[in-house]
């Protein structure tokens, strides 16, 4: 399982303001807003920690089928700016973030050997649901291969195994 999310920092900074009252509390743990409050930046920490939980949400929830906003249970473990895990009621989701001057993007999986089998795939490739959930078919196989989309601002990626 995979999932994924990119965060526009520019959009980002105009549409939401984390440092509002009540903001970090509804989604970051004591320990998150810790490596908010201790980081160089903590703007791009807010959104690098928002784009892990993000990405891992997308597998758990194709794991147990249940939507919901649960930023509280999606609990980040920071190993730096790259790499991390993040849990989930008792499921651990391994994630790779990229961070740049204009977006951050995350890449979970439910195993971390799943990152050399992921492929981008194109904004206009054929995507297909069953019960809410992104699928493409493989053309020569008829394969359903399960993949993740995120798009933010000016930003879309696609992501397959």
């Amino acid at each position: 399982m995979i999932g994924n999310d990119i965060v526009d920092l520019a959009l980002a900074r105009k549409e939401s303001n984390w440092k509002r009252k009540g903001f970090l509390d509804k989604i970051f743990n004591h320990d998150e807003q810790l490596l908010v409050a201790n980081t160089e930046n903590p703007e791009v920490m807010v959104w690098n920690l928002w784009s892990r939980k993000e990405a891992a949400y997308k597998v758990y929830n194709r794991e147990i089928g249940i939507r919901g906003f649960i930023p509280m249970q999606l609990i980040c473990f920071y190993e730096n700016e790259i790499k991390g895990t993040v849990s989930c009621n008792g499921r651990i989701y391994y994630t790779e973030t990229i961070v740049t001057k204009d977006f951050i993007y995350t890449i979970a999986t439910a195993k971390p050997d799943l990152f050399s089998q992921i492929k981008k795939i194109n904004s206009d490739c054929k995507i297909i649901k069953t019960n809410g959930i992104p699928f493409v078919i493989d053309a020569q196989t008829a394969i359903l291969s399960p993949v993740s989309i995120t798009h933010h601002g000016r930003f879309w990626e696609g992501i397959t195994l």
